[in-house]
């Protein structure tokens, strides 16, 4: 089939790990060729081993996943042909080596242990009948997993400069700190100056506008001799020529 296995186009998480890598699922691929009893294989291999696979002639042929050390390829993800029927039921990805437990299984029949090494690897789909293999897929391109680094190869000199990147912070937050507080401190006292100023005046005001000096209320001043008997509203220089007056 022109069919060509291959990761998924989309970003997702964890599409290529270690021991792990995510595959497109095929869908509308062996219609024309499956039976409902028929099931579909992936054969995966090392990549420079990947021409001299054969496909078994049998089921009971399938090469298991704890031969891949030494045969360089197995069969794995037994899948019945309908999960990839048009349209698919199933999910649109699968994982390869996502089986952790199959290191610890005895059993004999195959399963999708994690990959052992960076690879790379080639895959490719298989339908297998009862009398053995009906359509297979291209291989894929090479798939190259990721590296994972000894503890004893990892450079401590990053832990140390992010260790300095640290203090380095610590020392300027404080000094923002310092600085921060000045900035306060300083217009503070400047508030607080203006204030006592405020204050100083017009306790000055209040006291000088009550240091005054004490007049005593000014006494009714007698009449003039001579203007007792002058009606009232009439002063003596009205009074031509004056006239004696006379107390009894």
């Amino acid at each position: 089939l022109p069919y060509v296995p291959h990761l998924p186009p989309v970003a997702l998480l964890g599409k290529v790990t270690a021991t792990t890598f995510a595959l497109e699922r095929p869908c509308c691929i062996f219609d024309l060729h499956a039976d409902a009893s028929d099931t579909v294989w992936l054969a995966v291999a090392f990549a420079n081993a990947s021409a001299t696979f054969r496909n078994p002639p049998s089921l009971a042929d399938v090469p298991p996943y704890k031969q891949l050390p030494t045969t360089h390829s197995y069969m794995t993800l037994e899948t019945a042909a309908a999960a990839y029927a048009c349209p698919a039921p199933s999910p649109a990805v699968l994982r390869v080596g996502g089986d952790t437990a199959c290191k610890d299984q005895g059993r004999q029949d195959p399963c999708n242990g994690p990959l052992p090494s960076p690879g790379p690897y080639r895959v490719k789909f298989l339908l297998m009948g009862c009398h053995g293999p009906k359509a297979e897929t291209r291989w894929s391109d090479p798939i190259l997993l990721r590296r994972a680094l000894s503890p004893s190869t990892i450079d401590p000199v990053p832990t140390r400069r992010g260790s300095d990147v640290v203090v380095i912070a610590s020392l300027l937050a404080s000094l923002g700190t310092v600085l921060a507080t000045a900035v306060l401190g300083a217009l503070g006292a400047k508030v607080w100056g203006s204030l006592c100023q405020r204050d100083l005046g017009t306790s000055a005001f209040a006291h000088r506008s009550y240091r005054t000096h004490h007049i005593p209320p000014s006494l009714p001043q007698p009449p003039p001799p001579g203007c007792g008997c002058i009606p009232p509203g009439l002063g003596c220089s009205a009074l031509q020529p004056p006239a004696p007056c006379h107390r009894n």
